[in-house]
């Protein structure tokens, strides 16, 4: 673990444990649940419900990551759980693999922030970039990223090209405005695992959708909506 990494978990734990209590119980069925609510969200916010359908119904795949943390004094870092779906061909979306995003920044910052963001996945190559175990922010070559926040007007989302779309709920941007350089994404098979009661893969679970767990049933329903 670098010491960047290092710095990063500790500062976020001792920064959310007397303002966040519920954050250090997260599990499994609670970033599903918030997953759900995020989605729900974006599809009734004004900014992004007229073009958010087809946006969805385009994608290859979601990452939705419902509670980012993020916080920090001069040396700042992020940390929250998500979960990657891929979409199939019945129009369906296959059963969720949990991922963690984290990572360290460089800036004048102080104090503790949670955002909620999507990243729509439109291309086959960002969806396995991302399933290739560690994914970096910034380190991938061939992989273009656009950060859309409330600001921009929804009609823009569906037409930037890019492989991967991150949408934030801050409304302002992601992070009010810090770059997504240097964060890494990484499976938690041991997540998935406890999940789906086996021993299984995120790749095995989005791509050969071989498992089910109907408490997901409800992310799963409100994103073919």
């Amino acid at each position: 673990m670098t010491k960047l990494r290092l710095f990063t978990l500790v500062l976020l734990a001792a920064l959310t444990a007397g303002a966040l209590p519920a954050a250090a119980q997260v599990d499994q069925e609670k970033t599903v649940n918030n997953a759900a609510s995020t989605i729900e969200r974006l599809k009734t916010d004004s900014n992004f419900q007229k073009s958010f359908h087809d946006d969805l119904q385009n994608a290859r795949a979601v990452l939705i990551v419902p509670d980012l943390y993020k916080g920090g004094f001069i040396l700042g870092g992020q940390y929250g759980n998500g979960v990657l779906l891929t979409h199939q061909a019945d129009g369906g979306w296959s059963s969720p693999a949990f991922y963690t995003m984290e990572g360290g920044s460089l800036g004048l910052q102080i104090g503790l922030e949670s955002s909620s963001i999507l990243f729509i996945i439109n291309t086959d190559k960002a969806l396995h970039a991302i399933l290739a175990n560690q994914f970096k922010f910034g380190a991938d070559a061939g992989i273009t990223f656009v950060v859309v926040g409330a600001a921009v007007g929804a009609s823009t989302t569906s037409n930037l090209g890019a492989d991967v779309t991150a949408i934030s709920l801050s409304g302002i941007g992601l992070y009010g405005g810090l770059s997504l350089e240097g964060t890494v994404l990484s499976p938690r098979e041991s997540w998935n695992s406890s999940y789906y009661g086996q021993n299984i893969s995120s790749r095995a679970i989005v791509l050969d959708n071989a498992v089910n767990n109907p408490q997901a049933d409800r992310l799963k329903e409100i994103l073919a909506r």
